[in-house]
């Protein structure tokens, strides 16, 4: 696992040990960022069930101008923190060990991409979304990576699904907010 572009390409990145953790294959990785490229620059980034922070890490390698990482995980937030000092991105980011669904329900802060990668066969993704969807800022992304056999999670309200991207057993599924340039 690695950073595939920008300020911090090419560095290897640590996953936390065990089977709770799923990383994002580096062929998912680059197929998600390259469908948002032009979008990235400046962007505030929300990496929700964030792991080892790969896809976040990803955002900021790539021009993101914040990012936020979520998880539960105690051995997750460790390894999120030092793939962020090994990058030398920390100073971009905020590291929070808490529930998910707690931190998107109570948090103030408004993002322009949502990376939503929580554990599969659980139906938290139709749960999430239109709680992520509340948070997200005109013209931004809500990215959700789940099991193909899953089925792909209907569009929030005022948003629109813009692409499915399947990769094997794994779909990834890139949700947008029509910023009001868009709906002129």
């Amino acid at each position: 696992m690695r950073v595939i572009t920008g300020i911090a390409r090419g560095h290897k990145l640590a996953a936390p040990e065990g089977l709770d953790t799923r990383p994002t294959s580096d062929k998912v990785k680059e197929g998600v960022f390259s469908s948002i490229q032009f979008e990235i620059e400046g962007a505030y980034v929300l990496d929700l069930f964030a792991g080892s922070g790969q896809m976040g890490i990803e955002a900021l390698s790539r021009g993101a101008a914040h990012a936020v990482f979520v998880d539960s995980s105690a051995k997750a937030v460790k390894c999120v923190s030092e793939n962020l000092k090994s990058t030398k991105l920390d100073k971009l980011a905020e590291v929070i060990t808490r529930d998910s669904y707690d931190y998107i329900r109570l948090t103030a802060q408004s993002f322009d991409i949502i990376i939503l990668d929580p554990p599969y066969r659980c139906g938290h993704i139709p749960k999430l979304l239109p709680l992520a969807a509340a948070k997200l800022r005109d013209g931004g992304f809500i990215i959700c990576e789940y099991e193909k056999e899953a089925g792909t999670p209907e569009a929030p309200e005022g948003m629109a699904l813009r692409k499915v991207y399947s990769y094997g057993k794994i779909n990834v599924a890139v949700f947008t907010k029509p910023s009001e340039e868009d709906e002129e």
